[in-house]
């Protein structure tokens, strides 16, 4: 709930949890209670605002600081302390500061979070005509008593500066990171006799033309993950997560293409594996062809290519019974690659009211980096979906299939979706693993559902089988097992 009053806002959220209700959500969510409350000042013609209590909060792009929420992946990180922000009438200069402790369920974890950011505008002062440009700079520390070891540091901090420019039809962000010396985790154990610091780049260019556009991203990230209580470090429940570090592959709105979808890999460890972070590049092209040519047809073409591909750091690393573990990594070189996809998608017309996509998505996916288990998989997917307009409906049909060399084998799926009376539809799903190794796992995952939609307001019923593995939003990640069951979900904005 919220209310305003002049410039106040004053806020509050209540939250209730069923035991075990969410299949694999950090235990930290339970019971019912007061889950965030604030009080926020917001004086536009002074550039000020100012909130007391829970807030949210985001450095840059966020590998320096993300303070979010997201229901799905059981993220709630919001700090309970102040903020405020201070933004110039010419919109030049924006400063930010904060400090408070992160939630952790209905608690609050051990670690002490400050932050300063700065971001200025260098139009007004390069004065070049279709240029547009800005630096940041960011600081964040987290505080935490090391009366368990002595040897676990007290303050860890990083440093952050950005860069972002536009000229015409191009765009370039660049970030660069440091992490000062911070714990590290052993397979489940916190390893308080080794700290390393760490680093992050981050480099994005873009070029945008009426038919053709590309998007280039490309990251490092060693030894570089931030938590404000140690031992929550590489927790699969993403608690107590300070920074927003999401796979940068494509993110599909297909099944099958979601059951290899890859994790960024920022840690350091050396058992059970010997692995320091990760390296890697994807690429977005777009075209469409124009309408009556011979490629385009009567209605014309949109074709997208994506490339993915992501390795470790390659380096040295000592042998980890040794008493002073080190590693070396080279700044530039690829170590083992950890996953790779390639695809196209192709959209038309093939009349005025019915559209259609061919989907074809070529993955490699090492399952013993990124799920820490054993082997590698290769998979092909193709995804021929079509909707047809009536006059006052519509029907959707998709059928997907995959051919996948190990770990589950193959799939087939098949989506059939009916909207009617305008704000009515009926769907049923299903996945089929007919080509699992192990007999007794190859099963159908049904759905079937009622939607009602007005302006804002959403209901969603179904019942079937949810298929175990990772759920992601934006690239973000986490397990969920197998289950059956009803689903409800209501949601609506005003």
């Amino acid at each position: 709930m919220n209310y305003k009053l002049k410039n106040f806002t004053f806020g509050a959220q209540l939250e209730s949890y069923e035991p075990k209700a969410l299949l694999n959500y950090s235990p930290a969510f339970k019971e019912t209670n007061l889950a965030t409350y604030s009080i926020n000042y917001n004086n536009e013609k002074a550039g000020i605002d100012v909130t007391l209590g829970h807030f949210y909060e985001q450095f840059g792009s966020g590998l320096a600081l993300r303070l979010w929420e997201d229901k799905q992946l059981g993220i709630a990180n919001s700090l309970l302390g102040g903020k405020i922000k201070y933004t110039d009438p010419d919109q030049i200069i924006t400063l930010k500061a904060l400090a408070g402790k992160q939630r952790s369920g209905f608690t609050l974890t051990d670690g002490f979070i400050g932050g300063l950011d700065a971001e200025l505008k260098l139009d007004s002062l390069m004065k070049i005509k279709n240029l547009r440009s800005a630096i940041g700079l960011s600081y964040v520390n987290k505080y935490e008593n090391n009366r368990e070891n002595a040897l676990s540091p007290k303050n860890v901090e990083v440093y952050a500066s950005r860069l972002k420019m536009e000229y015409s039809k191009f765009a370039m962000e660049f970030e660069y990171l440091y992490k000062t010396k911070d714990n590290i985790k052993q397979v489940t154990v916190l390893d308080p006799n080794n700290t390393f610091s760490g680093n992050a780049y981050y480099l994005n260019l873009s070029y945008a033309a009426d038919r053709f556009g590309i998007i280039a991203n490309l990251r490092r990230l060693e030894n570089f993950n931030l938590y404000s209580q140690r031992d929550q470090i590489g927790n699969i429940y993403h608690n107590a997560v300070l920074d927003y570090l999401p796979a940068l592959t494509k993110q599909y709105d297909y099944s099958l293409a979601n059951i290899y979808v890859y994790q960024a890999q920022p840690r350091l460890s050396f058992l059970p594996q010997k692995k320091s972070g990760e390296i890697g590049s994807q690429f977005d092209i777009f075209y469409k062809i124009r309408k009556r040519t011979f490629l385009g047809g009567k209605y014309g073409v949109d074709l997208s290519l994506n490339i993915s591909n992501w390795y470790g750091l390659k380096g040295t690393y000592r042998n980890y019974i040794n008493d002073n573990n080190n590693y070396k990594t080279d700044f530039l070189k690829l170590g083992e690659k950890y996953y790779a996809d390639q695809s196209i998608d192709i959209r038309t017309k093939l009349k005025d009211s019915w559209k259609i996509a061919f989907v074809f998505i070529n993955q490699y996916y090492n399952t013993y980096r990124t799920e820490e288990t054993v082997g590698e998989v290769k998979a092909k997917t193709v995804v021929l979906d079509n909707i047809y307009k009536f006059s006052k409906s519509s029907v959707k049909l998709e059928l997907q299939h995959q051919w996948a060399d190990s770990y589950h084998g193959n799939w087939a799926a098949c989506l059939a979706e009916y909207n009617f009376k305008k704000n009515w539809s009926v769907f049923i799903n299903d996945l089929y693993n007919y080509g699992n190794p192990d007999k007794e796992k190859q099963l159908h995952y049904y759905t079937g559902g009622l939607v009602f939609r007005k302006n804002s307001f959403r209901v969603q019923a179904s019942y079937g089988r949810q298929r175990g593995g990772l759920l992601c939003v934006g690239g973000v990640c986490r397990f969920v097992p197998e289950s059956a069951g009803l689903s409800l979900g209501v949601s609506a904005s005003y």
